[in-house]
């Protein structure tokens, strides 16, 4: 299962020291993601994934959140490679690896 969509840059702050930023995935495909993934998953029902954005190519894993669907992690070197700050709306390509 390939996606490519729209995403806007969120940060969230999981401890005082230390910053994350995410991008969500649209309500449709991670609905069709719960339905593909049923059954035993990873830590944290986490789903593994391919990713691109821009020139940068990257495996790592989608999480589920109760209130947004899934949510895909986006490191530092990913944003600075890309000159992505949080607020920037980008196209991203996500690849279902493990379901």
């Amino acid at each position: 299962m390939n996606v490519v969509f729209e995403a806007e840059l969120w940060e969230w702050d999981a401890r005082r020291t230390e910053t994350w930023t995410f991008v969500t995935l649209p309500a449709d495909v991670s609905e069709e993601i719960r339905e593909r993934a049923a059954g035993p998953r990873r830590g944290f029902g986490s789903v593994r994934v391919g990713v691109a954005v821009g020139a940068t190519a990257w495996k790592t894993s989608i999480f589920p959140d109760s209130s947004r669907g899934y949510v895909l992690p986006v490191k530092r070197a990913v944003r600075e490679a890309e000159g992505l700050d949080v607020g920037d709306t980008f196209t991203v390509t996500v690849e279902l690896l493990d379901y």
